[in-house]
């Protein structure tokens, strides 16, 4: 991130924290801060700013164009996979001993390592069932 904050990139990261297990479009962030006078363009560039600090990262989704933001920077991301749903979006993080489970089965049979901070395993979530 650069050395100075904005109030507009306060604004737009504190919103991304506040929704950290969302995956957001900048449609979705510009509705939620256009009443705090964030314009389009700062959305625009401060979400490139702090994807590439890795503050947030770019999601897509099969079926769609649409490119999705999610908050990154909360330890709690660090070292879970994710789990996220193809219906409503809502991303969740998967127990840690579960992760650390797979994690160990899938280098044990295919001698690969998960970066388990960037995996997302996609599904439906026990709300859209």
């Amino acid at each position: 991130m650069q050395k100075y904050s904005t109030k507009q990139r306060r604004a737009l990261l504190d919103y991304l924290k506040d929704h950290a297990d969302e995956t957001l479009t900048v449609d979705d962030i510009s509705r939620a801060l256009s009443s705090d006078g964030v314009s389009r363009s700062a959305i625009y560039r401060n979400l490139s700013a702090l994807e590439s600090n890795g503050a947030i990262k770019r999601v897509t989704r099969n079926g769609t164009k649409k490119i999705f933001y999610q908050f990154s920077g909360c330890d709690d991301c660090h070292g879970h996979l994710h789990l996220s749903c193809t219906k409503c979006g809502k991303t969740f993080h998967m127990d840690l001993a579960a992760t650390e489970t797979l994690a160990h089965d899938v280098l044990r049979e295919s001698d690969f390592e998960l970066d388990k901070g960037n995996t997302v395993l996609y599904g439906i979530c026990s709300d859209c069932k």
